[in-house]
């Protein structure tokens, strides 16, 4: 249960009034709606890197009906470099069901949060917390760090077990009263302060009563996940070009990597090059050149990436259907997502390949 008289609280408000974060954009004009929109984009990925894509979206989407009303792709668009893109289709489904079922007005009840799709405990807390001062509680990556360094936490927070016992501590130390002054603070704290790799254990208002710090070992926690073998898989991506210079894209599944994305057509392994253009494209290839190796890590793998330039050399039969694919000029390209390695390669096309194309 929360102590209302929380040494703990009380020292990190003091330490946010003096340090904190208080001019971000989504601190300004602050509803539900852009609270929500914010705390998906930071969740793995960092405050500098959101604020630019954070206004961009906003001033494309600036409520939920105008996301709901949105064309997918624009969204995906919009959310391009970002990464994590199952977020960026979590948003686009929530708001449409934001619009369908609660007739456009964003839910403010804990329960409703969490039905909708990419929305879980902590961050319909932290919505809550932000956008109305409700006493919620939060667990996101940074207060974890530092609970688990504050209370010398032995485990894994990714264990059940040690997940319930922060929430508990979460808990206890929430005040009753400034809950969206100290959300923001706990989060400053572990972002700027009680950082991963290099905790500035000297400027930390906590440090009297920290037992990791009291035992020197504040670089032990958290528990770090047990290690695994990082898998690495292999891709062959098409960069099949027409005379003009345009590249050809083929829209993902709305699963899996790169999610409904537009990307270069993915050779599965053990396929003839050519007969599978023509059956599964509808075009007859010729090979330019063959690219270099490079390594793009995803969270759970390593992906290696064969870049093959093709030249389209006349239609064939076509077995997809047109809007499936399509031809993507990259000097005047329009709104359609594409995954950073997919706008790397298709930036960095050689000059030589290019020639050989006209």
């Amino acid at each position: 249960m929360n102590n209302p008289d929380n040494h703990f609280s009380r020292c990190l408000l003091a330490w946010y009034d003096q340090h904190g974060r208080k001019s971000l954009p989504w601190h300004h004009n602050v509803t539900p709606y852009r609270v929500w929109v914010s705390e998906i984009m930071l969740q793995q990925t960092q405050v500098a890197t959101v604020i630019d894509y954070y206004q961009r979206f906003m001033a494309q989407f600036p409520n939920a009906a105008a996301l709901a009303d949105a064309d997918l792709d624009m969204v995906l668009h919009q959310w391009s470099g970002l990464g994590y893109y199952a977020r960026g289709r979590n948003l686009h489904k929530a708001a449409q069901l934001i619009r369908d079922q609660y007739a456009g007005h964003f839910p403010l009840q804990f329960e409703q949060l969490l039905e909708l799709p990419g929305i879980g405990r902590s961050t319909a807390g932290a919505i809550l917390a932000f956008s109305t001062g409700e006493r919620q509680v939060i667990l996101d990556g940074n207060v974890k760090r530092v609970l688990c360094r504050y209370h010398a936490v032995d485990g894994w927070p990714g264990r059940a077990a040690i997940s319930k016992q922060l929430w508990l501590l979460a808990d206890q130390h929430t005040p009753q009263r400034r809950v969206a002054e100290y959300t923001q603070a706990i989060m400053d704290l572990g972002a700027t302060c009680c950082t991963r790799s290099k905790p500035r254990c000297d400027a930390c208002p906590l440090q009297s009563g920290c037992l990791a710090y009291r035992q020197g070992e504040a670089r032990q926690y958290p528990v770090s996940k047990p290690r695994k073998t990082v898998p690495v898989r292999a891709a062959a991506l098409l960069l099949l070009l027409n005379e003009s210079g345009d590249v050809l894209l083929q829209q993902r599944p709305p699963v899996g990597i790169w999610g409904g994305l537009w990307s270069l057509p993915e050779l599965p392994q053990d396929e003839e090059m050519v007969d599978w253009c023509h059956q599964q494209l509808g075009y007859q290839v010729g090979l330019i050149e063959v690219g270099e190796v490079f390594r793009h890590t995803f969270s759970h793998f390593h992906l290696d990436i064969t870049p093959h330039y093709l030249r389209a050399e006349r239609v064939a039969n076509r077995v997809m259907e047109p809007s499936e694919i399509v031809w993507y000029n990259s000097q005047h390209p329009d709104q359609r997502g594409l995954a950073a390695p997919i706008q790397r390669l298709i930036k960095q096309i050689p000059p030589s390949v290019k020639e050989r194309t006209i």
